[in-house]
């Protein structure tokens, strides 16, 4: 009498087995990064080959770099070059057709056919199309990333409708503790653009060395972009031990400018950070009447640790960033200029007659409002040239500048703050989103030295950057998210890519995707067939993925 029940059971079983066999199939043929927000597969398959045709809108201004970056893939993997139709042609067999639909609402939406006759994206921008061929890229063979002797490509069919749940999609790249070549920066744009991220926080100055060329400010050059040495193991260990040899570089404006326009052709906008009033050590030691003490020698910083030394409230300091920041922006086209104020202990301020002066004369409460008036002046400055400021949470002390973003590190609570008093709010909080930070339990035996922390890739992508404790109306002032690499411990592309690579491919998914369309066990899969263009790209990811419990087989 029971033998129905347990038929059904066993039924059931057995259709929940079936089910997830062909999830783990669909993650492995739709190996996608980030997760796009609908995908239905579809039978068969196209086969881009040499006589593979791209078709332009007639009004292609944009549309060109898409398609163009497209072609150059292909061109150095198989060597041959993809063929242009008439601007405007009607799709036909073997083409890949790029349409423009007015009617997407985000600029940043596309949609993707892929069927055996051919591939149509249509966008309401070029930057969808952009992505849309970012996509494409990642359905295609990990081949195609190099030169290969496959001469055509299959792609699996499939629709796809897609739009990002975020407008600010970011990482920064602390390039001030640690010099990296600017060959390394473009193959690192080139990354984010893969994972669809659109914002690259370049962080180029620091206590330890200032790495942009300010014509007008020599010295920053001569002086503040070098370093005598460098701490070697971690800045704790007793006794402390250097390496004893001399460390620096900085960017020519040229060579900025150059990666301006690189990253503006994969729809990435480089927001370039100068840190003040604090992390400024480098810059005093090039310019000491820029600080407080007098009879010192400033030296740039050799070791890792928060310094008392910064930028002292002078009118001539401020003279001095007002003429580095008009440089800064005659590079960087960026709507947003990010000015630090983190980590700026009041010690030289409370003992400065110059800095007592200053709160005296503008009735300030202490020196944390004294912080506030100094951001408030470098922002009123900026806005006068037509662009807008970033501060890390700590511009919030003292009083919040007018039209400041502000950048949520110390977990959410700056973020919490600031959007409840309608600012605009980028959420990076250390304990998610802090790249540096060691990523196994045995860390320390198993990993390079890190500042410390503990980070997996399964909690990088659990994030939500919208905390639930605000209403609606407060939400809309969640911008976006962004993930941070700093590198005191990290001196070389190799680490950098080690410790970027795979949790940025987490981060994407929790800045593009919608919370419902996450998966972790689904994104390990698809991780894991991923992670092959990675390694045809020479990407030096950390590989601690591929031993999580389950995946190696499920992944077979």
């Amino acid at each position: 009498m029971k033998q129905p029940f347990f038929h059904s059971v066993y039924l059931f079983l057995f259709l929940a087995l079936c089910q997830t066999e062909l999830l783990a199939q669909d993650s492995q043929k739709y190996a996608i990064i980030p997760q796009p927000q609908s995908l239905t597969p579809e039978k068969g398959e196209f086969l881009l080959n040499e006589k593979t045709t791209l078709l332009l809108p007639v009004d292609s201004a944009g549309f060109k770099l898409a398609a163009n970056y497209l072609a150059d893939l292909v061109k150095n993997a198989a060597g041959y070059e993809l063929k242009y139709g008439k601007p405007g042609a009607k799709p036909s067999k073997n083409t890949v057709a790029f349409l423009v639909d007015p009617n997407l609402e985000n600029e940043e939406a596309y949609t993707l056919q892929v069927h055996s006759k051919g591939v149509q994206i249509k966008s309401k921008t070029a930057k969808g199309a952009f992505f849309a061929v970012q996509t494409l890229r990642q359905l295609m063979p990990a081949e195609v990333e190099g030169k290969s002797t496959q001469k055509t490509f299959p792609i699996p069919a499939v629709t796809i409708t897609d739009a990002p749940r975020f407008s600010y999609r970011g990482v920064m790249l602390d390039v001030g503790r640690y010099y990296f070549p600017v060959d390394f920066l473009r193959k690192y744009i080139d990354l984010l653009a893969f994972y669809k991220i659109n914002t690259f926080h370049l962080h180029l100055t620091e206590d330890a060395g200032w790495r942009m060329e300010i014509k007008k400010y020599p010295k920053l050059q001569e002086i503040a972009a070098w370093r005598d040495s460098t701490v070697v193991g971690h800045a704790k260990d007793k006794p402390r031990k250097y390496d004893g040899k001399r460390h620096g570089g900085y960017y020519t404006q040229q060579e900025l400018k150059e990666l301006v326009k690189y990253a503006q052709n994969r729809f990435i906008t480089i927001i370039p950070e100068i840190d003040m009033p604090g992390h400024s050590l480098a810059a005093l030691a090039a310019y000491p009447e820029l600080g407080c003490l007098k009879d010192t020698t400033y030296q740039v910083l050799t070791a890792w640790a928060i310094q008392k030394d910064i930028f002292c409230p002078h009118e001539t300091t401020f003279t001095f960033l007002e003429d580095v920041l008009t440089e800064v922006m005659e590079v960087f086209p960026s709507k947003y200029i990010h000015i630090g104020g983190d980590e700026a202990p009041k010690d030289r301020w409370k003992q400065s007659a110059a800095a007592q002066e200053v709160i005296k004369r503008e009735g300030l409460k202490d020196e944390h409002e004294l912080q506030s008036y100094f951001i408030r002046r470098v922002e009123k400055f900026v806005n006068s040239k037509g662009r807008a400021i970033i501060g890390w949470d700590e511009i919030l002390e003292g009083g919040l500048a007018p039209n400041a973003t502000v950048m949520s590190w110390r977990g959410e609570k700056g973020g919490i703050a600031a959007a409840k008093q309608k600012h605009d709010v980028i959420m990076t909080p250390n304990t998610y989103l802090y790249l540096d930070y060691y990523q196994t339990p045995e860390a320390r035996k198993t990993e390079p030295v890190a500042i410390g922390g503990y980070l997996p890739l399964e909690k990088v992508y659990s994030y939500n950057p919208v905390p639930a404790s605000l209403t609606a109306a407060e939400a809309k002032h969640i911008l976006g998210t962004q993930a941070n690499v700093w590198t005191e411990y990290i001196s070389t592309g190799d680490h950098a890519e080690h410790m970027t690579f795979p949790r940025a491919s987490a981060f994407a998914e929790v800045a593009w995707t919608l919370p419902e369309r996450k998966n972790y066990a689904d994104f390990k899969l698809r991780l894991l067939q991923h992670s092959k263009h990675l390694d045809k790209l020479k990407v030096k990811y950390a590989p601690y993925f591929k031993a999580e419990k389950g995946l190696s087989q499920a992944g077979k």
